[in-house]
């Protein structure tokens, strides 16, 4: 409770309030990734890969990067292992359709992502791979 009186629950959620008073979830909190001192949501970014045909599943993570402090990593299972599509060609693909500091600075090809048993994929498990 807050010195108004309002009660607020931590649920590590981020989220906005439209004009009308309807909430909207972004993303959350813990997955947030902090380049250059911007904000990336990586729902953002994981609802451009998912609009490739090619991309069955993606997660972004944030990966240490020396002059920005991280940068956004895409992980990805491809609908098709055979197709001919590199990670360079969907990353420039992606990046074509992202705000500059958006962009992503490479694509890993996974067979599978972690989840959990409720199929949410588990990105701390990702990320321990990189930090």
């Amino acid at each position: 409770q807050d010195q108004s009186g309002k009660v607020f629950i931590k649920t590590g959620d981020i989220g906005k309030l439209d004009a009308e008073g309807y909430l909207y979830i972004l993303d959350r909190k813990k997955d947030l990734i902090i380049s250059g001192g911007i904000n990336i949501f990586p729902s953002d970014i994981e609802n451009v890969l998912l609009k490739h045909p090619e991309v069955k599943e993606a997660a972004v993570i944030g990966v240490p990067h020396r002059e920005w402090g991280e940068s956004p990593l895409a992980l990805v299972v491809r609908e098709n292992s055979n197709a001919p599509l590199s990670p360079a060609e969907l990353r420039d693909w992606v990046n074509g359709q992202l705000a500059a500091y958006q962009r992503l600075a490479a694509v890993e090809f996974r067979q599978s992502l972690p989840k959990n048993d409720l199929g949410k994929i588990l990105k701390n498990e990702l990320r321990k791979r990189y930090y």
